[in-house]
């Protein structure tokens, strides 16, 4: 078995491009490996292509061009083995509100195959909460209970590797804190965890490494550390004990004063060291109360990356 969990090499999809409808490329040739045992998140604005990249790993959509192997089956030549490695939590709540919970993961175990000794229902149920809902229909459950289901579907094959599709979109508190201790729970057991979320800093939080797609096309691919060391800018907010006479300058130095006094100076930490920067405060003759920094975050980084494009 490789050391990736997934690797994708030039994947390409196209809509359209008949006589009345325009062409439209989704992807422009891919190229990903996802580590085993990872938590890897995939992050892109809307329309950038992430929805169409899940959809062909889990088999719903067919790829235009490239290859696409997932746990060491090629999706072309081992098509039901590559299938099963994979469990996909969607982002839409598609679940038939006549079936109960159990029942609806002894139907989806039973449409993987998985013989009736080695299913694990009831424990599926009692790791997303939904224990005492077991025989309650789909139809009766609250929206968060309805995702917990989708996680529970998503995982009554033992699949490999897991696909989180925005999960905590539009949820409680209660919920995702709940969903990221499963997650945990289930890669320290060595699953591979594929994350997409538009709440950047749970990526932050969670991902160990992180891939961004803009535009069908991949505009970076790093650890997590990496990634922010990209942007290399620093905030340091100052609170003046007493009025400010002038502010400070010095090379490198961005100094503004906001309407509550304080003074925020952005710098790049490779250009300035923190020390020149309260050397020019000292100099503007500035004494100090309260200080504080901060540094670029994922946001920042992403919104940096998407916007070049």
């Amino acid at each position: 078995m490789a050391a990736n969990a997934i690797e994708i090499r030039g994947l390409t999809k196209i809509y359209g491009g008949g006589r009345n409808s325009p062409e439209k490329r989704a992807l422009q040739g891919i190229d990903l490996d996802i580590p085993q045992g990872s938590v890897f998140g995939l992050l892109g604005p809307n329309g950038a292509g992430k929805s169409t990249l899940i959809n062909i790993l889990a088999g719903l959509v067919i790829k235009t061009a490239g290859r696409v192997t997932i746990w060491g089956f090629d999706q072309d030549h081992n098509p039901r083995q590559s299938r099963a490695s994979i469990g996909v939590m969607p982002q839409e709540l598609n679940l038939d509100p006549f079936f109960t919970p159990r029942e609806a993961l002894e139907v989806q175990a039973g449409l993987y195959g998985v013989p009736r000794r080695q299913r694990r229902s009831d424990e599926i149920l009692r790791m997303v909460g939904l224990e005492d809902k077991a025989g309650a229909y789909a139809r009766t459950l609250s929206g968060g209970m309805r995702r917990r289901l989708l996680l529970g579907k998503a995982l009554v094959h033992h699949p490999h590797v897991l696909v989180l599709d925005e999960p905590t979109a539009g949820v409680d508190i209660e919920l995702r804190q709940m969903l990221w201790e499963n997650v945990r729970k289930l890669n320290q057991q060595g699953m591979t965890i594929i994350l997409t979320t538009h709440y950047l800093e749970e990526a932050e939080e969670m991902c160990d490494e992180i891939a961004i797609i803009n535009l069908g096309q991949l505009v970076a691919r790093d650890s997590t550390v990496n990634l922010l060391r990209r942007l290399d800018s620093r905030t340091m907010i100052l609170h003046p004990d007493g009025p400010v006479g002038r502010l400070p300058e010095g090379e490198g130095l961005d100094v503004t004063q906001r309407g509550d006094g304080a003074l925020v100076i952005r710098y790049r930490s490779a250009e300035t060291p923190a020390e020149a920067v309260l050397a020019a405060v000292r100099a503007a003759g500035i004494c100090i109360r309260d200080v504080k920094t901060e540094q670029a975050d994922l946001q920042d980084v992403f919104l940096e990356l998407t916007r070049r494009r």
